[in-house]
């Protein structure tokens, strides 16, 4: 029997041809420079194959040439324009040697990447080759990893080619095809003719269903961002310092209070009660806690951590892991699985890792030492791939292939190892009738911290206390802060919004990200070593402009491609066909374009606003910050004697300020606690605010008035 086998890309069809025949196979050109074949014998399903490749998708989608001009028709027509679906020029020499081969051969046998996408392309090379020969038979090697367990076991146990998850890309691509091009002609013919720069520079203002979310989150968290108006808040600290120790400060249970008349009054009362009634710890609690090992490796997790810890793009994450699984280093790197199946083999490949200088030793501890412990499970199983780990020691890699490798194999080692184990202490106080506690920590066992660096648990131990025992605060201060600003979208923030909110698939969303940034609707900003993302005057505008057109659903919000990507998971599954959902969604789509359309002065309007007098994908700078405001707290101790109060009232105090107060000062009044027949002293703080540009300060002098 003849099998024609097809792979992907080119160094998967060498690989799967090494592995399959020992290295015994004979190589053929084609007359594409990138492809071979590769012919021997299979005796293990008394075969001959001949394994040759594709080079990603092999067809191209666009309109016919009635509709393919960008002024040949009305933009809404579009929508319902007939698509071709055609074999691009620069791929002919690929479909020429697929038919050649097909007419020789009995059966046709997949071997594209196991997702979506590669279902896709199966499909398309099932055309191709059908049409010299209808009735060649068809299977599907499915695979995870390019090792030979499991290449050997695809090529022995072939299945069916999913249609439906075929159906449901071909979905997307006329969803994109139609509502991206209809969009994008439509805003970008109406701002060309606005906008003299746009008209010169020839540029696309595109639009894209999973592109214009993407975009709207960070204009969202920029706009957050730029309102933000930071408020004043106050806290009572309260800290020991025992017998020469380290200061132990303990957390006031209420957090912190934004009204300061409150505070200040709780914190009077605290201060009224000591020395006679000194702090007293309630409650010691000491117990055995954990650091959790992390979950096996996804790759929306790759991507964030990427980001985050590697400071990498996570396209650029996504194509080294890619780069390695073509390799053989890595499994496949498109998955949303973070749990393993029981079966699997984990004692095999943390044995390849052993000789590692690095690591090594630390999977030896794994393999012999008894250190091993099955790794947590997630929530998530794709059902088609294992979490990402490697399948295969590597050596040699250096720069970024490395750092990426050495992160995905320290996670794998981190998630067989176990939880790291530490003891506890939780002390409760109560001071005027106020309560605070203190934690500290002891780290016991490190295990998976040994070998994962990337989480940080650090130990901080408490003086020895017991319930009941009694102090005097070191320290007991009312004191201000203010709430600080959010930062800006990061990278691995906007992958953890895409995810959340069903924008892009696990293998995508890198990929929309870097598209907004390529269209200059999102620029990206360096702070030390953290890349931010903020938008340009041309992304808010876009945003903007659509949020005040009344649609119904916002164009930027998540809500309607979030409901495409289920659609399109209710294809794969068969609750739905590819034509009704097609249906479904063209037709939310159309009637969206017809308003926008309409109303689409709006979003000119927005972005002459925006780029009056500047270039449109210039940054929007951040607001000057205010000259820096210097606040003085001046503490007065004010000493009232009431001999004959027996029972707890109030004083009103007014503190006034010889010769005036600067500019930007305030006067308080303040209620004090006069408690039972004794001298009472309280701290009254009064904050003078002024410029330093505009005034020399120097403390006033202080008198208090009793009414």
């Amino acid at each position: 029997m003849r099998v024609l086998c097809v792979a992907e890309k080119p160094s998967i069809s060498k690989s799967i041809s090494q592995i399959l025949s020992g290295g015994q196979f004979n190589t053929i050109a084609t007359r594409s420079p990138y492809i071979k074949n590769y012919e021997f014998n299979y005796p293990q399903t008394n075969s001959s194959f001949t394994v040759t490749c594709v080079s990603g998708h092999l067809t191209g989608n666009d309109f016919s040439d009635a509709y393919r001009k960008w002024n040949s028709c009305d933009p809404f027509e579009l929508f319902d324009a007939p698509v071709e679906t055609f074999i691009p020029s620069d791929k002919k020499a690929i479909e020429e040697n697929l038919m050649a081969q097909a007419r020789r051969a009995d059966t046709l046998m997949i071997w594209t990447d196991c997702d979506r996408e590669g279902e896709h392309i199966g499909m398309e090379i099932v055309k191709v080759c059908r049409r010299v020969k209808r009735n060649i038979v068809v299977k599907r090697a499915r695979f995870s990893a390019i090792i030979a367990q499991q290449i050997h076991r695809a090529a022995q146990h072939p299945v069916e080619l999913d249609r439906a998850q075929a159906d449901s890309v071909e979905a997307r691509m006329m969803l994109d095809l139609k509502v991206g091009s209809a969009f994008t002609r439509m805003q970008t013919l109406v701002l060309q003719n606005s906008f003299a720069q746009l008209s010169e520079g020839k540029n696309v203002i595109s639009y894209g269903p999973c592109q214009f979310p993407t975009l709207g989150f960070v204009v969202q968290k920029y706009n957050l961002v730029k309102s933000f108006v930071s408020e004043p808040f106050w806290y009572i600290y309260l800290s020991l310092t025992k017998d020469k120790e380290e200061e132990t400060v303990f957390t006031w249970k209420r957090g912190h209070i934004f009204d300061r008349h409150v505070a200040i009054s709780l914190y009077d009362f605290v201060l009224s009660t000591l020395p006679d009634s000194p702090g007293r710890v309630t409650k010691v609690t000491k117990k055995e806690t954990k650091k959790w090992k992390p979950l096996p490796l996804t790759t929306v997790e790759l991507q964030k951590a990427g980001s985050r810890l590697l400071r990498l793009a996570p396209k650029r994450v996504l194509d080294i892991a890619e780069s390695l699984y073509q390799q053989g280093f890595l499994s496949y790197p498109r998955t949303e699985t973070d749990q393993f199946d029981p079966q699997f083999d984990f004692m095999s490949l943390i044995q390849k890792q052993i000789v590692d200088p690095a690591w090594g030793a630390f999977a030896n501890s794994l393999s012999e030492g008894g250190s091993f412990s099955v790794p947590r499970k997630g929530k998530n199983n794709d059902k088609a791939h294992p979490p990402i780990h490697p399948t295969a020691y590597a050596g040699n890699l250096a720069g970024d292939d490395k750092r990426v490798y050495e992160f995905i194999t320290r996670r794998f080692l981190a998630s067989c190892s176990k939880d790291a184990k530490g003891w506890q202490t939780t002390v409760d106080v109560e001071c005027g009738c106020e309560y605070f506690s203190a934690t500290g920590l002891v780290v016991m066992e490190k295990n998976y911290l040994e070998v994962y660096p990337y989480d940080k648990w650090e130990g901080h131990s408490l003086p020895d206390f017991v319930e009941n025992e009694e102090f005097q605060p070191s320290v007991c201060e009312l004191r201000e802060g203010k709430t600080t600003k959010p930062n800006l979208l990061t990278e691995a923030d906007l992958v953890t919004l895409m995810d959340k909110n069903g924008i892009g698939t696990d293998a995508t969303i890198a990929q929309h990200i870097e598209t907004i940034i390529n269209r200059d609707y999102v620029i990206e900003k360096f702070e030390g070593s953290t890349k931010y993302l903020i938008p340009s005057k041309l992304g808010i505008g876009l945003v903007e402009g659509y949020n005040q057109i009344n649609l119904g659903i916002s164009l930027s919000k998540p809500q309607l491609r979030r409901e495409t990507e289920r659609d399109m998971v209710g294809v794969c599954e068969g609750r739905i066909t590819k034509a009704d959902m097609l249906e479904k969604t063209i037709d939310q789509y159309k009637e969206m374009f017809i308003i926008a359309k309409r109303e689409f002065e709006k979003v000119v309007s927005v972005e002459l606003m925006m780029n009056k007098g500047n270039e449109s994908t210039e940054v929007v700078e951040e607001e000057e910050e205010e000259e820096e405001e210097v606040v003085v707290v001046v503490v007065v101790v004010v000493v009232v004697e009431m001999m004959t109060m027996t029972t707890a009232e109030v004083v009103a105090v007014e503190v006034l300020v010889e010769g005036g107060l600067p500019e930007g000062g305030e006067t308080q009044h303040h209620a004090l606690r006069v408690v039972g027949e004794r001298k009472y002293s309280s701290s009254l703080t009064l904050k003078m605010s002024h410029r330093p540009s505009k005034a020399k300060f120097s403390p006033p002098k202080w008198t208090t008035d009793f009414k």
